[in-house]
């Protein structure tokens, strides 16, 4: 059985605070953290709408691509979202469905 991984990027507002993570669960995830049974970071910082994501095949490649994007500077996770999301809407209903 194959099992997917996500890296994703959470903010608080367009062009607000950001946050990148990673997860084998994203439905689940992003619900943790807009319920705020996350510790730390995106409680504090009231960081709950999920802006953009992306798939991968497996652990080791997710948790390296959470690692490039974390290096990365502002203004390279702002292009990143806008890419697919020029609008900054929430993305969590679409992955619901």
């Amino acid at each position: 059985m194959v099992k997917d991984f996500y890296v994703y990027i959470l903010c608080n507002k367009p062009y607000g605070t950001l946050y990148t993570g990673v997860t084998s669960n994203l439905v689940k995830r992003v619900y943790e953290h807009k319920n705020n049974r996350v510790e730390g970071f995106t409680n504090r910082y009231d960081v709950h709408r999920l802006v953009w994501f992306e798939v991968c095949q497996d652990s080791q490649s997710a948790i390296t691509r959470e690692k490039q994007i974390k290096k990365w500077g502002r203004a390279w996770k702002l292009e990143l979202v806008e890419k697919d999301n020029p609008l900054w809407d929430d993305l969590y209903e679409s992955i619901c469905g």
